[in-house]
């Protein structure tokens, strides 16, 4: 796991994984990611922040929104932020759960 942080500290070694604190910015963290998955898929995870740099910086294949029906009435806006090089969002399916639903969509840029 890549954390990306502002804040430098040593790996955290837990039962299963070590979580790596990555200081240098999203690219970093991802490069990084991707060099230790040897191949597989990396997934990012976090909040709306963190999607919206990887969104302008056009390093996303694929997008998972996970959609509850609350409403918070602040917070920030997923689609801000997210710069020009935005082109579309091709749907690729979409699952109902009980109090959520998962929205798939492949990043076509």
């Amino acid at each position: 796991m890549f954390v990306v942080t502002h804040r430098e500290r040593e790996p955290l070694h837990r039962t299963g994984t070590t979580f790596t604190f990555v200081t240098d910015g999203l690219e970093a963290a991802i490069k990084q990611a991707i060099e230790a998955a040897e191949g597989r898929d990396v997934f990012l995870s976090g909040g709306a922040s963190i999607v919206q740099q990887a969104i302008a910086a056009g390093l996303l294949d694929e997008l998972h929104l996970h959609q509850a029906p609350v409403l918070l009435g602040a917070g920030v806006r997923l689609w801000d932020h997210i710069g020009a090089g935005w082109k579309e969002l091709d749907p690729i399916r979409v699952t109902p759960g009980d109090g959520v639903t998962h929205l798939y969509y492949r990043c076509i840029r």
